[in-house]
């Protein structure tokens, strides 16, 4: 049984993804910063109840990190999957010349700072586990383990009214390239699965706005994306289907980063 962490796994994005994730099998823990599951989430915990554990947490505490880590492996023993899937926006979508520096650093501890150093606390934990792979009797047929960092198109699309949150993802394009290069020689791959508009609670105070322009044409695909178009990316790179790939890029924005004319 495969073994995953999903944070912000308890509610829109990150909760179709540990919903898939069980469906395909593995055992999926979820970092989570509110004291009590969400009722979907609370639900998935009654029907799974050996293959599913709900952690309080944030992501972007850093010694929270070896503590989901080590209830992670005294529950089952291994790790396999790391989806680095929470991520806050701006509490106030503020023009970039009254945006402030509390509001930057909240949001890049949670989507960037917090993603990095758990990335590397759980590949230093995954090769304690197995050990290098120059010491195995043989190289193994896939990946040790996987990373999947959810960003946004926002790592390439400007908003100026929220600079931060673009700041943020593009930083975790880059952290999935760094740590694709540095980890491959542990056996562990890397990738980003980049959604565009997605509808969940996050953006449900904009909804107006996106319906307009999903239907002028923002996407080729002309409706809102779903935590379950996510989830199936996830799924994919997930699958060990995929070995000789690391740091590539999944877009599940409908097309639209397509440049059109």
């Amino acid at each position: 049984m495969r073994v995953a962490i999903v944070t912000g796994g308890s509610r829109g994005i990150g909760l179709g993804i540990t919903r898939r994730l069980l469906e395909d099998g593995f055992a999926v823990a979820v970092l989570a910063t509110r004291p009590q599951p969400p009722d979907a989430m609370a639900a998935l915990l009654s029907e799974h109840p050996e293959r599913l554990r709900y952690l309080v947490g944030s992501v972007a505490e850093l010694e929270d990190h070896a503590r989901v880590l080590d209830a992670v492996v005294g529950a089952w023993g291994r790790l396999d999957l790391l989806v680095n899937n929470a991520g806050v926006a701006p509490d106030v979508r503020a023009d970039l010349l009254d945006a402030t520096p509390e509001s930057f650093d909240r949001v890049l501890d949670v989507n960037l700072r917090g993603p990095y150093f758990l990335t590397q606390a759980f590949a230093r934990r995954v090769v304690a586990l197995r050990g290098p792979l120059a010491a195995l009797p043989e190289p193994p047929a896939g990946p040790v383990a996987t990373v999947v960092n959810v960003s946004s198109i926002s790592a390439t699309t400007v908003s100026t009214n929220r600079g931060e949150y673009c700041v943020s993802k593009a930083g975790v394009a880059m952290a999935t390239q760094l740590w694709a290069a540095r980890l491959a020689e542990e056996g562990i791959v890397v990738y980003e699965v980049r959604p565009g508009v997605i509808a969940t609670d996050m953006t449900a105070g904009v909804t107006a706005r996106y319906d307009a322009l999903l239907a002028d044409g923002l996407a080729p695909i002309r409706r809102w994306g779903r935590p379950a178009d996510v989830a199936g990316a996830v799924a994919i790179l997930a699958s060990g289907q995929t070995p000789y790939s690391t740091g590539e890029v999944f877009h599940v924005d409908g097309g639209m980063h397509i440049a059109r004319l």
